[in-house]
């Protein structure tokens, strides 16, 4: 048994879970793990978040509480371990929206209108203090990733980075760096769960929240209607901005360049993380992904308060076609 097997095993025993059935959920990019529990007619889940990771199971508990003095449906905290990293959630289920969604495709625009009423609750609320928040400087470097990690696999160069970093500055200045609110981060279809026997905003189940810090009210829309790993129809997109302006009393005019310039930012945010995985991480199953970001990403560019950066990501960054993602695969198989 390995030393983090046992202090697993060490840590259900002290919660009466040491004889329950186990077996491993889909994790994600990150280097924590899931397992579900069963024991008798009692489910829980395992997390498993080594210390020094990069991830603290102190901010989960920190955001899940937060959440839940809101109203919302975050897994509840059974029990906690934090010097080794360990946590005893609430099990919410296997309902994820992407699953509910590929399963009747009809349940997708409500789902997303229901998900963005939790979204309206959310930046309702004053939030919870210490969270980070990042100038547009700071969104724009974090953008870079799609030259640092993208382009340099394809080019062997940084060429462009700096034109793109600022033109990237400028645009989200002007158009989305307002009054900040609560922002996820991850919210999309994978990390929601329907809850159907819970009332209002309850209804939506909340996972992969610990990374929250202030942003702008668009950048979790753009999350939920821009799936890196799923297509939303553009019907639904387009009804779910519209409910959520309607509710939230914001003007269309005014959001529709910040979403836009949130979109491009975060695109290119995750074509560089994508291409990172891969060739850091080993992961090359994102690689796949590549293209629809890619659209995404050429979509928002569209907008015309986009037109300038348009030009340069189309001058800087080579489209993700089957030669590119071969090329980056490659380099991380040579990893």
């Amino acid at each position: 048994m390995t030393d983090r097997a046992a202090l697993a095993l060490d840590f259900l025993q002290t919660h009466g879970w040491a004889d329950a059935r186990r077996w491993p959920l889909a994790g994600d990019a990150s280097d924590r793990s899931y397992q579900r529990l069963a024991l008798g007619d009692r489910r829980a889940v395992l997390m498993d978040a080594p210390p020094g990771k990069g991830d603290d199971p102190a901010d989960f508990i920190k955001i899940a509480e937060f959440l839940g003095r809101l109203g919302l449906s975050p897994p509840a905290i059974l029990a906690r371990d934090l010097k080794h990293g360990f946590l005893l959630l609430e099990d919410l289920g296997d309902d994820l929206f992407a699953r509910l969604i590929e399963q009747e495709p009809a349940r997708e625009a409500p789902l997303c209108r229901a998900a963005a009423d939790v979204l309206i609750r959310l930046h309702q609320a004053a939030p919870p203090p210490g969270l980070p928040d990042l100038t547009a400087a700071d969104w724009a470097e974090a953008a870079m990733f799609c030259v640092d990690f993208y382009r340099h696999a394809l080019t062997g160069d940084h060429a462009g980075r700096d034109a793109l970093r600022a033109e990237m500055e400028h645009i989200l200045t002007a158009h989305a760096d307002g009054p900040r609110v609560v922002i996820l981060r991850d919210y999309h279809a994978e990390n929601l769960l329907w809850l159907p026997d819970r009332e209002g905003v309850r209804r939506v189940g909340l996972l992969d929240f610990q990374l929250a810090q202030m942003g702008q009210p668009g950048y979790d829309l753009v999350s939920l209607l821009q799936d890196a790993r799923r297509d939303v129809s553009e019907a639904t997109e387009a009804a779910t901005i519209r409910h959520f302006l309607e509710r939230s009393g914001r003007s269309e005019q005014s959001f529709s360049a910040a979403y836009a310039a949130l979109g491009a930012q975060r695109a290119l945010r995750i074509i560089g993380i994508f291409a990172r995985l891969c060739l850091v991480g080993g992961k090359d199953r994102y690689l796949a992904f590549l293209p629809r970001v890619w659209s995404q990403l050429q979509r928002n560019l569209g907008h015309p308060a986009l037109s300038d950066l348009a030009r340069i990501v189309n001058e800087t960054l080579p489209a993700p076609d089957a030669g590119a993602i071969e090329r980056i695969r490659l380099q991380c198989r040579r990893t």
